[in-house]
């Protein structure tokens, strides 16, 4: 008769944190089972895979999977070089996938979790039951798997972040969405380049994507006249809205903030500040203008470009005991840790099971889920996260424990490079847990950029 500890930890998701707790687990002898939704490994990678990563190969890859890999000849590239998503899908993630064979099932998509015969109400002998997990398969046939635990590694890619400043799709949004693109467009795609060349866009957004969008939309202008983009943000510009420059740990990181910033001050973007969209409507012509608060309008652009980040989706797991934080989405014990209301300098704590942890026993969310809406997660962290957890339900609770990584730090020191409100600039109060009050930052032509604040160099840590 099958025992709970004789079934598999369902890994749910094939991206590099799902196929590296598949690794780990196979390290402590314990059968995985991941269960990806897409026909591939790798697939919301894939996704983006035209965009070069600011991780080096040396940042990207798993030691557990890397061992893994090892003895069938596999080699890890120049661990100096930058891969794009497509180079990461294709050389590391699907290769270990290959490996891990028929542990690895394609095409399926979790449409729910819960535990054997209880639904989220039931206490009585509830950690003493399997999970049950809930499959609708490529052909739309259903399946339920037994697991004695269950990680959920599914990320976020599938629910980006809208327009609408309250969270909420903008009035028009929806009937706009042939003109909206949440993604970064692959500007090298010669019908992709049609649809922005020569035109206006307004690139919505903040972070490292908006940074990779508005730098790509000035290479474009360089050779296609007429094109422009107009960069939308819901705060103001401070010295840290660019992020560390210079100073930051992770150098390609640095670049595309050095690049957004080029292509505002030589004239192929420019920035609006303290904009909050509410609605987005059609001009005569077909164009659209974006309408914010007090209903300030912009001048009509072609296209528009949103990258407000991801959400988590947590439809599937409501019949699961979870414990997550009611701003961040994120696992309570883990949100104070990386509230960007809080910690605006790239220095995360260390954190492993322990605070990944929930009421429901041996369910864990790791990767970007688990970051729930904060930003600025690094594979080292999942990687990192299901060491732990993985360590953790093999038993070695010392191993769980233990903290084996340590994070680079942004560069960045200034609450406003992460709040949405622009007046923080004007608060050294909510700077963050080690900000001076930013410096604004004049823009135009031929400005310097500056790479220090009123304390000295960007850059330095929140602390231990």
């Amino acid at each position: 008769m099958t025992t709970i500890a004789d079934l598999p930890v369902v890994v749910i998701g094939a991206g590099p944190a799902g196929l590296a707790a598949a690794a780990h687990l196979v390290e402590h002898g314990i059968e995985p089972l991941v269960l990806e939704a897409g026909p591939t490994a790798a697939t919301a990678v894939r996704d983006w895979s035209h965009v070069r990563m600011f991780s080096t190969w040396g940042e990207l890859t798993d030691p557990a999977a890397e061992r893994l890999l090892a003895p069938t000849g596999w080699t890890r590239p120049d661990a100096s070089t930058y891969p794009t998503g497509g180079d990461w899908a294709g050389q590391y993630l699907q290769p270990l996938a290959d490996l891990l064979g028929d542990k690895v099932r394609y095409g399926a998509t979790v449409t729910g979790v819960s535990r054997l015969g209880r639904d989220r109400i039931v206490d009585a002998d509830r950690d003493r039951q399997p999970f049950t997990v809930r499959v609708t398969r490529a052909d739309g046939t259903e399946e339920r798997i037994l697991g004695r635990a269950v990680i959920d590694a599914s990320g976020t890619w599938s629910t980006p972040g809208p327009i609408g400043a309250d969270g909420l799709p903008a009035l028009g949004e929806h009937a706009a969405s042939a003109r909206v693109s949440y993604r970064v467009p692959d500007l090298e795609d010669p019908a992709v380049r049609a649809r922005y060349a020569g035109r206006r866009t307004a690139v919505i957004g903040s972070g490292a994507s908006a940074f990779t969008a508005l730098a790509t939309l000035a290479d474009v202008a360089k050779d296609a006249p007429g094109t422009h983009a107009v960069w939308i943000l819901r705060r103001g510009i401070s010295g840290s809205t660019f992020g560390g420059g210079s100073a930051d740990q992770l150098p390609a990181r640095g670049a595309l903030g050095l690049a957004a910033r080029a292509a505002v001050d030589q004239g192929y973007a420019d920035a609006v500040t303290g904009f909050r969209a509410e609605a987005v409507e059609r001009t005569a012509d077909g164009r659209l203008v974006l309408v914010g608060e007090g209903g300030r309008r912009l001048d009509p652009v072609d296209e528009l470009i949103v990258l407000t980040g991801m959400r988590p989706d947590p439809t599937f797991l409501t019949e699961l005991r979870l414990a997550l934080d009611e701003r961040l989405q994120a696992p309570v014990e883990l949100a104070p840790l990386i509230d960007p209301n809080q910690h605006s300098c790239g220095t995360v704590y260390p954190h492993g099971h322990r605070e990944l942890s929930h009421p429901e026993k041996d369910f864990y969310l790791v990767g970007m889920k688990s970051y729930g809406r904060a930003p600025t997660f690094l594979a080292m962290t999942g990687y990192e996260q299901v060491r732990s957890v993985t360590a953790a339900l093999a038993g070695d609770t010392e191993a769980a424990d233990r903290v084996e990584l340590t994070l680079p730090e942004t560069g960045v020191c200034g609450g406003a490079g992460l709040f949405d409100d622009p007046a923080a600039a004007s608060r050294p109060d909510e700077g963050g847990c080690c900000a001076p009050a930013p410096v604004p930052v004049p823009l135009g032509v031929g400005a310097a950029l500056p790479v220090t604040t009123a304390e000295g160099t960007v850059g330095g840590g929140c602390g231990s």
